[in-house]
């Protein structure tokens, strides 16, 4: 999340100048509900007021995009979207909340996941494991800190732990969104280069149903699935993924490795053909690392 500006103007008023053209800062920022609710039974039953503290960001499309603060004053856990008439309503700004107290810990958070990634970097696979679990503990579900440790365990061939941290990214639909997909890529790729091929088939199988448009995903499924010695089903996203984007390099080359060691059944030789036939654009698309099969591709849209 951006930790810049700690709140940004509300929308303007409805007897202020409206245009098509009108512009206006994004709502974001910290903000609370106050609710009360019902605590014991009988005649011991009282009303308390709970207050919870939640980081608001506006969507191109006009609603609120929420997400509550953990106990430790991070946002964590699922976000929901709500109307902006909604939101208006129910939610009060607090501004100073955020530069006294979340602030603060948002920036502790970052520096602790920077050196951490940065002794994974340097091969100091037992120091990033410390300063990733120190992330853990502030955020359980930090995305960042999940697929760093993951890929810290990996890299040391700790295979237990790592598929612990597997079982828990596979649950969270924050580790399949675009601003994670660099991380995303090389968490599946050396699940599958550890042999993990299981686990990466799950992988990339959980984030096709977030994002089944994206032709990469469906080549790094493919290339699990030849590892499994699945060819129909291999063939088949690679099918998909030439499908989405003809012009993908990576997809190509890998059809034509499929086609050549006859591993496409007749129905999908004869679309095989059709597609390779076509003459498109050049892709900018990775090109393959190793001949046979062709190597991961990137997720579309990735830097």
């Amino acid at each position: 999340m951006s930790t810049d500006s700690p709140m940004t103007a509300a929308p303007a008023a409805d007897n202020a100048p409206s245009t098509a053209t009108q512009e206006r800062q994004q709502l974001r920022g910290i903000f609370s509900i106050q609710e009360i609710r019902k605590v014991g039974t009988g005649t011991t039953q009282r009303k308390t007021i709970q207050k919870t503290y939640w980081f608001a960001d506006e969507l191109p499309n006009g609603e609120m995009q929420v997400q509550l603060l953990n106990s430790n004053y991070i946002p964590a856990g699922p976000k929901k979207a709500i109307s902006m008439e909604n939101f208006l309503e129910k939610y009060k700004p607090e501004p100073e909340f955020y530069v006294q107290t979340v602030f603060p810990r948002i920036n502790e958070l970052n520096k602790t996941l920077a050196r951490a990634e940065r002794h994974r970097k340097n091969g100091e696979t037992f120091s990033a494991e410390y300063e990733f679990g120190n992330a853990l503990k502030v955020d359980v579900e930090n995305v960042r800190a999940n697929f760093g440790l993951g890929l810290t365990y990996l890299e040391r061939g700790a295979g237990d732990k790592a598929e612990d941290i597997f079982q828990r990214l596979v649950k969270l639909d924050a580790a399949f969104e675009q601003e994670h997909k660099h991380l995303f890529n090389e968490f599946g790729i050396n699940l599958r280069k550890n042999k993990m091929i299981d686990q990466a088939v799950t992988y990339y199988n959980r984030a096709l149903e977030l994002e089944q448009r994206d032709e990469n995903i469906h080549l790094n499924l493919a290339r699990a699935l030849v590892e499994k010695k699945n060819y129909p089903e291999a063939a088949r996203n690679v099918l998909e993924a030439l499908t989405i984007n003809p012009s993908n390099e990576t997809g190509r080359t890998f059809l034509e490795w499929l086609l050549k060691h006859e591993m496409l059944d007749s129905q999908q030789i004869a679309q095989a053909r059709s597609i390779l036939a076509q003459t498109v654009p050049a892709s900018e698309s990775s090109p393959a690392e190793m001949p046979a099969p062709p190597s991961d591709a990137e997720p579309s849209g990735s830097a």
